[in-house]
């Protein structure tokens, strides 16, 4: 899939501009805080539905107006896709090909994306969240099965947190049961898809580090917990391991029991990447484990995802720019950075110069 065109109305710093942009290298540059991330954002945000940087939709609206419209266009090899949204103070609209999307589920999976940028660093320095966050991104995209199991489990979840602060045991204990059989089919789906997929991840991360730091570092990625057997049986399991944690969860407050509490185990060369990692290894890491994400896109979907690099280059040293740049040819790819040769190394390239929320043609 190939983005062609993407519109900007009253998003973050952009009044109304449009940008066309090539089917491999684009590069985005300009001095800071022109809107060179603004425009990659909008992007990432019309693939999943989701910001890379904020939660709060409304932030993305323009100091002073009420709604913001973005909008693009697309070509694969199912033919081409108009994907559009709109976003106010009071919520959002999204279209795929004209027709209203009412289920957040359905925004994901129309045209897939990969972000990186330097906060990604947060995914090995971070607590768990942030491993969960990826996690629940990158499978979203390719999983609406996941999404919707995810969701429910939430939401579930959230119920059952409120029920712990119930001071009336009597029916905190008649009613725990009922939620937890529910709690835990759900539970079942999200552990499973996750360890499937980070059973695909983690080899793909490993190769790409390998080639990434010339052979010198070894990437291993597993799940903290190890989950066996069918989702029948795991969500059995996981009920039994609720219920045996009653006392606990009220004297918490909480559900501490769950995959809301999984995390990943990240190691390079055999020791922990969270606790021993440098920086530079900090930053390889991440950079590998989205090349990766990029993989496992084309692997399942048939087509690559574009690839959004945001002020990367800057963070990397010139061989493993250059390694990165050779290991994303081929690859539709939105870089943003402060100087367009230095990202280029001889590549064909479409250059897009923004200065104050517009492209300088």
């Amino acid at each position: 899939m190939r983005i062609k065109n993407l519109n900007l109305k009253n998003f973050r710093n952009y009044s109304d501009e449009s940008i066309t942009f090539g089917e491999g290298l684009n590069v985005l540059f300009g001095k800071n805080a022109q809107g060179k991330t603004n425009c990659a954002e909008a992007v990432f945000y019309l693939c999943t539905g989701v910001s890379a940087r904020t939660k709060r939709d409304k932030q993305l609206i323009k100091n002073g107006e009420q709604c913001a419209e973005i909008s693009l266009t697309a070509e694969g090899r199912y033919g081409g896709m108009e994907i559009y949204a709109k976003i106010t103070e009071s919520g959002r609209e999204f279209k795929v090909n004209g027709n209203k999307i009412t289920r957040t589920a359905d925004i994901m999976g129309n045209l897939f994306s990969v972000f990186f940028s330097p906060r990604e660093l947060r995914l090995i320095q971070d607590g768990p969240d942030e491993r969960r966050r990826f996690l629940n991104v990158s499978i979203s995209q390719l999983s609406k099965p996941y999404y919707t199991a995810l969701s429910r489990y939430n939401k579930i979840l959230e119920q059952r947190n409120n029920l712990l602060k119930n001071r009336d045991l009597d029916t905190v204990y008649e009613t725990l049961p009922v939620w937890d059989a529910q709690l835990s089919r759900y539970a079942a789906t999200v552990a499973v898809k996750r360890a499937e997929y980070i059973d695909m991840l983690a080899p793909l991360a490993n190769e790409a580090h390998t080639f990434l730091t010339d052979g010198a570092e070894r990437l291993e990625l597993s799940p903290e917990k190890k989950y066996k057997g069918s989702e029948t049986e795991l969500a059995e399991r996981l009920f039994n391991e609720l219920s045996a944690t009653y006392e606990r969860d009220l004297r918490l407050g909480y559900t501490a029991t769950g995959p809301h509490r999984d995390d990943i185990d990240i190691e390079i060369n055999g020791a922990d990447a969270k606790t021993y990692a440098s920086q530079g290894q900090t930053r390889t890491a991440a950079l590998s484990i989205k090349l990766a994400e990029v993989e496992i896109f084309k692997r399942l979907s048939g087509e690559y995802p574009v690839l959004i690099l945001d002020d990367v280059m800057s963070e990397l040293d010139l061989p493993r720019r250059k390694k990165l740049a050779m290991r994303t040819s081929g690859l539709q790819t939105l870089l943003t950075c402060t100087h367009a040769e230095r990202a280029l190394y001889g590549k064909d390239a479409v250059k897009i110069k923004i200065e104050g929320g517009a492209v300088k043609r």
